[in-house]
């Protein structure tokens, strides 16, 4: 018997396997008739080395990933998802994404990309996935994409 997700949760960062994952995320709401939940997180580690830091910056940051997660939602209303939302958060990706906002949305089902933006984490799993996949209390799906499949294959090779 295959399992109906009710709400199911896509982590973005603008990544190609990011949007590989949304792709599928759209594809598995439709199927399901289930809530799509589009998540943004804007890590604040990454402003604490900032030596100038200013409003500006995170007024910048946010606005930039609101555009974002507007053209998101807007790719899902139009593939045929019937009730999509698009969240943007501030904190630790880690714990946003495998516990706050899942516990909060009553997420049953993470999709997220196999990596993300980090150059270094492209050759392995994320970081980020890693964590998610061994700490998230629903089903999490790993969308990668050939180039990430090809570079583990030739790091296994070598």
């Amino acid at each position: 018997m295959l399992k109906q997700y009710q709400h199911i949760q896509v982590s973005v960062d603008g990544s190609k396997e990011a949007d590989l994952a949304f792709s599928e995320a759209v594809g598995i709401a439709k199927r399901n008739g289930a809530t799509l939940e589009i998540l943004h997180v804007i890590d604040t580690r990454s402003f604490q080395n900032v030596s100038s830091f200013d409003s500006a910056m995170v007024e910048q940051v946010s606005s930039d990933a609101k555009n974002k997660m507007e053209k998101y939602y807007d790719r899902a209303t139009k593939a045929g998802v019937k009730e999509v939302h698009f969240s943007i958060e501030f904190g630790s990706p880690k714990t946003i994404i495998a516990h706050e906002f899942p516990k909060k949305h009553n997420i049953d089902l993470i999709v997220v990309g196999a990596t993300g933006l980090n150059a270094v984490e492209r050759l392995l799993i994320g970081s980020v996935t890693e964590y998610v996949t061994r700490a998230a209390d629903c089903d999490i799906l790993v969308c990668r994409t050939k180039e990430v499949e090809d570079a583990l294959n030739d790091h296994k090779d070598n």
